[in-house]
């Protein structure tokens, strides 16, 4: 299934995993299993750090909004709606103009960011202004002025044979006059070293496989722009790469069952825990998680 991105874009992305409601406990209590779906950045979370996957997800504990991911937001909006203009207005300089209005967009969906990010609201303009470099690099990467997407801020959804759904959002979708597809990601922050472009590339693999089996037609191109170093990272996948990516998330969404049938949720230490704001919940911090509440017929 493909559609424009709703309103509400987190309810779309991350619907509720939940515990069947026709199937008893298992003996010894056990909870039943999990139907639900999976989008690339919780599956990450998941691969990360299986503990952040069930803060996120199962305990839904609200997380603080942090100016650099809020930014990425505001850029991601610019971006999409600079293609609404004519072709010749897609300029630098004014995707540079736009950046306020994106701003007042994305507070219309969290009308409380602004003061939980900006205590001194002097500081709005400061941090708008650190957008500008990401905008410049854009243009150093592509000339919207020649581009015309067949989509932006694209929903895409599947469900596969086992009830699991897979969805996600996408940036953008180009189409040539022939049919060929590209899928284009935004990244506001520096390009993985060398080793890890792959990892980086799951998400768009992810994206992949999920219009291949919604459509029958199989992504020509994947490109990742990367606003924060000024890299571009492009892929072709092919029939073997994205049974194999399918493969993965099966394996992903089993490994996450295997967790809630044995509340063995272990926290993962990495790099990635210095910008955790789950650090309080943590054992690796001398955190204690919450207490799961679960039954056979919870919503998580």
């Amino acid at each position: 299934m493909l559609s424009h991105r709703p309103s509400n874009v987190d309810a779309v992305n991350e619907k509720p995993l939940v515990a069947p409601n026709d199937e008893p406990a298992r003996a010894g209590g056990s909870p039943a299993p999990l139907r639900g779906s999976l989008s690339p950045s919780r599956a990450g979370d998941f691969m990360n750090c299986p503990l952040l996957y069930r803060l996120r997800v199962i305990d839904r504990i609200p997380e603080k909004p942090s100016r650099e991911a809020v930014r990425g937001t505001v850029v991601h909006q610019v971006l999409e709606d600079l293609f609404d203009l004519p072709a010749q207005a897609r300029t630098l300089e004014q995707a540079q103009t736009m950046l306020p209005e994106a701003w007042q967009k994305v507070q219309q969906d969290e009308p409380e960011l602004a003061g939980s990010l900006f205590p001194e609201p002097a500081d709005v303009q400061d941090w708008l202004n650190s957008a500008l470099p990401l905008l410049a690099t854009y243009f150093t990467l592509e000339d919207p002025s020649r581009l015309e997407p067949a989509e932006r801020e694209l929903h895409v959804e599947v469900t596969l044979d086992d009830g699991l759904v897979l969805r996600g959002l996408v940036d953008r979708l180009d189409k040539t006059s022939s049919g060929d597809m590209r899928i284009v990601d935004y990244k506001t922050g520096k390009a993985p070293g060398a080793g890890y472009e792959q990892k980086a590339l799951f998400q768009l693999r992810f994206y992949a496989l999920v219009i291949w089996k919604s459509t029958g037609v199989m992504p020509r191109l994947l490109q990742l722009l990367y606003l924060g170093s000024g890299h571009v990272i492009r892929y072709e996948p092919d029939e073997v790469d994205l049974e194999s990516t399918e493969r993965k998330i099966r394996a992903l969404w089993s490994a996450i069952n295997a967790a809630h049938e044995s509340g063995d949720w272990r926290p993962n230490r990495s790099r990635l825990c210095d910008w955790c704001d789950f650090q309080r919940f943590c054992p690796e911090f001398g955190g204690t998680p919450p207490e799961l509440q679960l039954t056979e017929n919870t919503t998580i």
